[in-house]
């Protein structure tokens, strides 16, 4: 297979992807996946893609914290203040389970949460016997029981079930709804957005 059928059939999957309920492609370490420049990347490597599109510049900055979550874009801009002092590429909710647009404020932190709805059936071993399940949904397999994906840096927005943690970023939307990072940019949002900061999703 030349390059340039590669390409062609890697940027197909990835727009597919964003259609489906749930492509094991996405999370597969085995999976490569084209580049912002062309370049073609395995999932090892997905945090050198975030950083080509994020950057951080806030550090002394002094000013009111407040986030603009932009769906469109892929992106997360921090300001402090009026000042722009970081963005950060960010995967949001797939088709069927879209990110909420609207404003909002962080009412929780967590470095180390994990999900209550979406995870995987496991066995005592902790075995994985069940991956990528929706609790009360998919039926438990005898001997086995729910483990939560996890989700660190996790910071709540509002009284929702969303909020912005580290997350693997395929370059598309692919989450449940809420606002995955990469693990660089979310712990300097984390550290410089206390509870109670402004967070504004829009279209």
């Amino acid at each position: 297979m030349t390059r340039k059928h590669f390409t062609v059939i890697t940027a197909t999957a990835l727009l597919l992807a964003g259609c489906a309920n749930y492509d094991t492609r996405l999370t597969s370490t085995v999976t490569s996946y084209l580049g912002t420049d062309g370049s073609i990347i395995s999932r090892s490597a997905e945090s050198t893609l975030a950083d080509k599109n994020s950057y951080w510049d806030g550090d002394g900055v002094q000013g009111a914290p407040s986030i603009v979550i932009d769906l469109s874009d892929q992106k997360a801009s921090f300001y402090k203040g009026s000042k722009l002092v970081g963005i950060s590429a960010i995967s949001s909710g797939r088709e069927g389970f879209g990110t909420p647009t609207g404003s909002y404020k962080i009412t929780q932190k967590n470095p180390n949460h994990v999900s209550n709805l979406y995870g995987d059936y496991v066995n005592p071993q902790g075995d994985v016997l069940v991956k990528n399940v929706s609790k009360g949904k998919d039926p438990v397999p005898p001997g086995g029981s729910f483990a939560g994906a996890p989700m660190p840096y996790f910071m709540r927005l509002g009284r929702t079930a969303v909020g912005m943690h580290q997350g693997f970023l395929p370059g598309v939307p692919d989450s449940h709804g809420c606002i995955r990072m990469p693990e660089r940019m979310v712990k300097i949002f984390f550290e410089n957005a206390p509870t109670g900061t402004s967070v504004s999703i829009v279209n």
